[in-house]
């Protein structure tokens, strides 16, 4: 009796996509294509200088790879997604066109026109590539670089000028035109390359303030548009509704959240929005009028604290969950920042408790509250009236930021 292995799925030994590796000498075409073929990347960099000898054919080949051959996907063991060269192009091209200069000024000298009026326009030409390379292909140089862009940028350009000024210092004023006009086209690149990346960048900061500037005219079209129609609405149910009810709450939290998405984050994009004390017990007011029947009214007097000890609002915090459990109904929130300290008032229109009647067990407000608030440095003080509790809390600021 003869058993068959079951059938599994066939493998099929296939050539790899034809990608670009992202670890490459310039461009990773030999790389990727040798991979492709299964060729030596020596024998494939042979076969594109040798089809360059058929009328450029080899180069043109080369740079359609170039532009259409995708590169590689990052892998777990490579996530970066940039090209990494191991030659600087920019550098490259700019000596290229260094020598290309100095021989135009060689050849000018020597009376062949023709040559040094290709040898300038070669030289013009390479400067120009190596500078738009190194402000716009490569985001970080692929290798050791001795100048910042900016620095390299400004020498590519001057280059270019006292390339052309010496050639026009040594060349008759009735000389041929086409060499003049090789020198003007050199002065113009020498130029583009010293002011077109500098317009480019207050071209782009034009376009993004014009903008930044549309958007706000629509978002402030909408908030007004929704002022006199969606928040009139809201806060009439409110009104309406009272505080504690479950109609006015949801209304209340539905105001809350189309404001903040109307102007809180219009700030925050700026970065005009500052984190500080008011900011953070509004959205404590937010999340405790969700779940308890109470409306809170949080105002903010003087700058805004951004540096106040973290007790601070961990006081504030329990005084507010106290009022939302055991008041309701309407909470002030008061904050006050004044020389050199800051003041929060928590001020509920309940029926008031004292703090020395309460059982041993309970240390909310003993502990959370006037406890954390003298280690913190501060105080915390409680008083209880027929028309409801206030809960103070002081601490002072560090000297440096007052």
């Amino acid at each position: 009796m003869s058993s068959t292995a079951p059938a599994g799925p066939r493998t099929v030994a296939g050539r790899p996509p034809l990608a670009r590796p992202r670890s490459c000498v310039v461009s990773g075409v030999s790389a990727g294509l040798a991979d492709h073929l299964g060729w030596p990347v020596t024998a494939v960099r042979w076969a594109f200088v040798g089809a360059s000898l058929l009328g450029g054919a080899g180069v043109l080949l080369y740079l359609w790879l170039w532009a259409l051959t995708p590169l590689r996907t990052p892998s777990p063991a490579d996530p970066a997604e940039g090209v990494s060269r191991r030659v600087n192009i920019p550098w490259v091209l700019a000596g290229a066109g260094a020598t290309a200069g100095i021989a135009a000024i060689v050849l000018a000298a020597g009376g062949a026109l023709g040559a040094g009026f290709g040898a300038l326009i070669a030289c013009a030409a390479l400067l120009v590539v190596a500078v738009a390379w190194e402000q716009l292909a490569d985001e970080e140089p692929a290798a050791f670089s001795p100048l910042s862009p900016t620095a390299f940028r400004l020498s590519s350009g001057a280059f270019l000028v006292v390339v052309a000024l010496a050639l026009a210092v040594t060349q008759d004023a009735g000389g041929p035109g086409v060499l003049w006009l090789g020198i003007l086209i050199t002065i113009l690149a020498g130029a583009a390359v010293l002011v077109a990346p500098w317009g480019l960048r207050l071209w782009r900061e034009l376009i993004s303030e014009r903008t930044a500037r549309i958007k706000e005219e629509q978002r402030a079209e909408m908030a007004a548009h929704l002022h006199d129609s969606v928040l009139q609405t809201l806060a009439l149910i409110q009104n309406r509704a009272g505080a504690s009810s479950e109609v006015g709450r949801i209304a209340r939290a539905q105001e809350r959240e189309l404001r903040e998405w109307l102007y809180a984050d219009a700030a925050a994009v700026t970065g005009d929005r500052e984190r500080d004390v008011s900011g953070e017990l509004r959205e404590v007011a937010a999340a405790l009028e969700i779940d308890h029947a109470v409306h809170f009214d949080v105002v903010a007097v003087g700058e805004p604290v951004s540096d106040a000890p973290s007790e601070l609002g961990a006081a504030a915090r329990e005084a507010m969950l106290n009022a939302a459990r055991h008041a309701g109904g309407e909470v002030s929130v008061y904050i006050e920042h004044g020389e050199g300290h800051v003041d929060v008032f928590v001020r509920d229109r309940g029926h008031g408790f004292d703090v020395a009647a309460l059982p041993e067990g309970r240390l909310g407000v003993r502990e959370s509250i006037i406890g954390r608030m003298r280690r913190a440095g501060g105080q915390a003080t409680v008083a209880a009236r027929d028309t409801g509790t206030e809960i103070q809390l002081s601490i002072d600021l560090p000297s440096e930021t007052t």
